[in-house]
């Protein structure tokens, strides 16, 4: 019994020294060094409460924010709305004593650098240039610092919104599931690029076997979300509120279908901004800005294709970003205008969100949650 119970014990031990902590960073606009730029909490995986661990300064407008796979590393875009300007910058993350540590920044030869995105193995990072319409390829050092550009790509081509669409404006970047290629929407020219990657090549975007899909005109395709099956890609397209979901095959998008969102007002900028998948697969969020200030619900059916199941409000104004947990219990949303971090704690069956904490916090662009 005894050595029963010291067994115990010691399994219990082990549990907790080998427990992962879920911290959330957060990106903001900052507009000016002195003011902090980087938010790190941590996250109460019980009632949803978020606890102060650190924050940076020093740093202007890192708008947008990506961590390593192990969490070790963060890396932001940096210089953002910031006219001829725009970089990426890493921190290391110590959690043992609570720092986030700033490591390097690099020019991103394109202004307004508005996401970022890390291939799966950890050695390379592309940013995507809102205002200055291209994307910029990274290596990634051993010791987490960004080495310098190798590869920078420029579009031009608009669509028919004159005041949204004069011009390219690449929005996002996104590895495949195989790490294969780029999907990357453009919600100046009604696309979305597919370009084949390959991490082995010093210049690994292959720009001469680029393909596309075509949005429908005047949609400005803005994120995408891979489903965990691999099988099928979901783009929200930010002007006529709307998500298009796709099959995938062998780096080929073909439509399924075109889900219209609902909405009780009438506009012709609808404001959509953030598309994530739950880790399970079952369901598919979409914040929507502008008149709206919601997040969209659907449940995602065998076939690929949606049903909502609800729409809420983001209990502020201007969602622009939001992410779930990985154990799918809890989503969390920047309200950008209004300065309201909302934790919400996810319904796992039906999908529906329910308040569980509240922060304030000024200018919140990007959260991040990851289990460290």
């Amino acid at each position: 019994m005894k050595k029963t119970f010291l067994l115990l014990l010691t399994l219990i031990s082990f549990q907790l020294s080998h427990a992962q902590n879920s911290y959330v960073f957060f990106g903001s606009y900052n507009t000016d060094k002195s003011n902090e730029g980087i938010f790190v909490y941590q996250l109460d995986t019980i009632n949803g409460k978020l606890s102060k661990i650190t924050s940076v300064k020093d740093v202007l407008n890192p708008s947008y924010l990506s961590l390593s796979n192990d969490g070790q590393f963060l890396y932001a875009c940096t210089d953002t709305r910031t006219a001829n300007a725009g970089s990426v910058s890493s921190f290391k993350f110590d959690p043992e004593n609570k720092r986030l540590k700033f490591l390097n920044s690099q020019n991103t030869n394109g202004e307004n650098p508005a996401y970022l995105s890390l291939d799966h193995t950890g050695k390379w990072i592309i940013a995507a240039n809102y205002t200055g319409s291209s994307l910029s390829v990274f290596p990634i050092a051993k010791d987490g610092k960004i080495n310098s550009i190798v590869q920078h790509i420029p579009y031009t081509e608009g669509s028919i919104n004159p005041e949204r669409q004069k011009s390219s404006h690449v929005h996002s970047v996104f590895f495949s599931p195989d790490n294969n290629y780029v999907v990357s929407p453009d919600l100046g020219a009604d696309k979305i690029r597919i370009l084949p990657f390959n991490g082995n090549k010093k210049e690994p975007l292959d720009t001469k076997n680029t393909d596309f899909v075509k949005t429908t005109p005047g949609s400005g395709p803005r994120h995408f979300a891979f489903h965990p099956n691999k099988k099928w890609g979901y783009a929200v397209e930010e002007i006529a509120g709307a998500i298009s979901a796709y099959s995938i095959k062998k780096g080929q998008l073909n439509l399924i279908e075109t889900t219209k969102i609902e909405s009780k007002n009438e506009t012709k900028d609808f404001g959509s901004a953030e598309i994530l998948i739950t880790p399970d697969g079952n369901f598919l969020y979409v914040s929507n800005r502008g008149l709206e200030n919601n997040i969209s619900i659907y449940s995602i059916k065998t076939d690929g294709t949606l049903k909502n199941v609800g729409t809420q409000s983001s209990l502020g104004n201007h969602p622009r970003n939001f992410a779930i947990s990985p154990s799918g219990k809890f989503l969390i949303v920047a309200n950008m205008n209004s300065g309201d971090i909302i934790v919400f704690k996810r319904n796992l069956k039906t999908g529906l969100l329910k308040k569980a904490s509240k922060l304030k916090l000024k200018n919140i662009s990007c959260v991040k949650i990851k289990n460290i």
